[in-house]
């Protein structure tokens, strides 16, 4: 089970790294509440560059998304 402190973690880890596009796969996901969209939307807003293609992510993500973060161009969902 991921925490929310690993998953923050991870999120900084990768946009350490992160150059133009960076993929996180989320199939074994599966669920994620708006804390855990924050987290993400908040270290794609961050970015320098680029974007953040999430694969197979929990249905609700995309819905959290569209509702609090519209028009969001620094991440991109991937089709389930």
């Amino acid at each position: 089970m991921i925490t929310r402190a690993s998953w923050e973690q991870g999120l900084e880890d990768l946009a350490s790294v992160h150059t133009d596009v960076s993929f996180v796969e989320l199939s074994d996901l599966m669920s994620i509440d708006v804390g855990g969209a924050a987290a993400l939307a908040v270290t794609a807003q961050r970015l320098d560059c680029g974007r953040i293609v999430v694969d197979r992510p929990p249905p609700e993500l995309e819905r959290i998304l569209h509702i609090f973060w519209p028009g969001h161009t620094r991440i991109e969902v991937a089709a389930r």
